[in-house]
């Protein structure tokens, strides 16, 4: 799903290499230790703090205000055809991380707000003439403030030599990891604290397979019945540490369809944030009733290519994975159906081959099994492939049974046409496919089912942009229009429920309609989608109070 500031968001780029002995962080006051010394930043934006700090006394605070997104930067010195990591500690607000002049590729990260210190990092090389490079960090406009410290731009010494606030020490091995509960596709971790080290990770079989902040962990994805072999690392801004003395864990035999309820003939869907970026925070037991698909966003991919796994953010609130599953149980017994979505702005799941496909649907029905999800929502926005993605919900279908929810939410480019990937898709799952809720924002202005340019933001766009897929083979059960919540749940496209109502209306039944009115009404149609329902209670749950009862009142 596309966030706030999707239509904004910056690159990830760059090209890797490997530092040499004589490498060092060419960066000057990384630490901000010294002040703004060496920095700059827009406007008085930036300002050195004492707490939080990530190490040290100092770290820097940006302040977006109107226009100003709190740009702090620093040019270091550098030398030609080299090859340098660029990176920093972040907490707070949007964060952006990146480095301009490099005489190649210019790169930068972000990330939309961390509750914690989390480390964003890139690579660049160096052109062929290129003596210094301009390194900053900044926030985005009417964000929060923004933490950044540690920042490090390591490679070969430019003249400028290194900084005397040294980095922190590579952390020491983890000891004592014992495996704790395991159930049919999970093992549950846990392991001594390691001084200096700021997080963890863990492998599976000698394969890295995801991260941990804290002393535990809950692996999932895995098979029924097997053995596998884990261990652990511990890293900070430095590096990694060795891997621990290797534990052996075994689950347990699983098998049965997770079910769930029947998804209504009208459905509202919403995507709940299993993050913090501003917008209210939720537990499940807070979403607004008038949600009957909740889609929660998102899974996580690991090293495996196909694979995904699920980690519950500690920023929502919950007390643990216990907690968090009796939500999912609760909505399922008051008839709602709680899917796990894949993808995003910022997820990239690879399904391109046999093996990855497997991989899918062996580790999305793992996460049915293990949370009680009722199905999948497939979001994902860095391209598919239409036969390999087929072929992964087709299996997942063939384990989970009858009652499987499989959505999709789809950016307008991406249904414009019967040929596009996601299109393919969606007429070659059709006998299983629940409904596509396709994004109408973040979008500009589309061609809509007559030929003719609409932009968005008006019932015209909603329904001329629908009847393509209405006439281009999927049942009108199958389409859903899908909407921000609010003004702040995307960067454009915000149509306030009137006009969702009014579009909902000229599609079913032929009324209220713009200038564009469909040759025929589609009375079956599914109903409305938003991002998201955080957003929607931040502003009162007043889309939901709207939208919900209309959809749910269609003929």
């Amino acid at each position: 799903m596309v966030a706030v500031l999707a239509a904004g968001a910056l690159s990830v780029g760059g090209m890797g290499g490997v530092a040499q002995a004589a490498d060092i962080n060419v960066a000057k006051n990384a630490g901000f230790e010294s002040g703004l010394a060496n920095w700059s930043c827009s406007g008085g934006s930036g300002a050195v703090v004492g707490t939080p700090v990530r190490t040290g006394a100092a770290a820097l605070r940006g302040t977006p205000a109107g226009q100003d997104n709190a740009r702090c930067s620093q040019s270091v010195a550098v030398q030609p055809n080299s090859t340098y990591t660029l990176s920093a500690w972040v907490q707070g607000g949007y964060a952006y991380l990146g480095a301009s002049g490099t005489g190649t590729t210019d790169v930068s990260t972000w990330t939309p707000g961390e509750s914690g210190w989390k480390q964003l990092t890139t690579t660049f090389r160096t052109g062929a003439s290129t003596r210094a490079v301009t390194v900053y960090t900044h926030g985005w406009y009417g964000q929060s403030p923004y933490l950044v410290d540690d920042v490090s731009v390591f490679g070969p010494d430019g003249g400028g030599g290194s900084d005397p606030d040294p980095d922190p020490q590579a952390p020491a091995t983890p000891a004592g990891l014992g495996v704790g509960a395991v159930t049919a596709s999970s093992v549950a971790l846990s392991w001594n604290a390691v001084s200096g080290a700021t997080g963890y990770n863990i492998y599976r079989d000698g394969t890295k397979v995801q991260t941990a902040t804290g002393t535990s962990a809950t692996v999932t994805g895995l098979a029924a019945a097997t053995s596998y072999q884990f261990q652990v690392s511990a890293t900070n801004a430095v590096g990694e540490s060795a891997k621990s003395a290797a534990v052996s864990g075994r689950t347990s035999p699983g098998g049965g369809d997770p079910g769930g309820p029947a998804v209504p003939r009208h459905a509202l869907t919403g995507y709940w944030q299993n993050f913090n970026n501003g917008a209210a925070v939720q537990k499940l037991r807070d979403v607004q009733a008038q949600y009957d698909i909740i889609a929660v966003s998102f899974a996580d991919s690991t090293t495996t290519p196909g694979q995904i796994v699920f980690n519950l953010d500690p920023a929502v609130g919950y007390s643990g994975v216990a907690e968090f599953k009796s939500d999912v149980a609760a909505k399922k017994a008051a008839g709602k159906s709680v899917i796990i979505s894949v993808g995003g702005e910022k997820g990239n799941v690879t399904i391109n081959s046999d093996a990855s496909a497997t991989a899918f649907a062996n580790s999305a029905y793992a996460l049915m099994q293990e949370y009680g999800f009722s199905g999948v929502d497939i979001d994902l926005e860095h391209g598919i492939n239409s036969t390999y993605l087929t072929k992964a919900l087709r299996q997942l279908s063939a384990k989970a049974g009858s009652r499987l929810v499989i959505t999709m939410a789809p950016q307008t480019i991406d249904m414009q046409n019967t040929g596009t990937e996601y299109f393919k898709t969606a007429l070659a799952v059709k006998d299983i496919l629940t409904v596509v809720n396709m994004q109408y924002y973040n979008s500009g202005s589309m061609l809509g089912c007559d030929g003719q340019v609409y932009s968005q933001g008006s019932v015209d766009f909603l329904t001329a942009l629908a009847c393509i897929q209405l006439e281009g083979g999927l049942d009108a059960s199958q389409v859903g229009i899908g909407v921000p919540a609010s003004t702040r749940g995307a960067g454009s496209g915000y149509v306030s429920p009137t006009i969702v109502n009014n579009a909902l209306n000229c599609l079913t039944r032929g009324t209220n309609c713009g200038n564009f009115k469909p040759s025929r009404t589609y009375p079956a149609l599914r109903g409305a989608m938003t991002w998201s329902t955080n957003w929607d209670a931040t502003a009162g749950n007043a889309w939901s109070n709207a939208v919900g009862p209309h959809v749910h009142s269609l003929p």
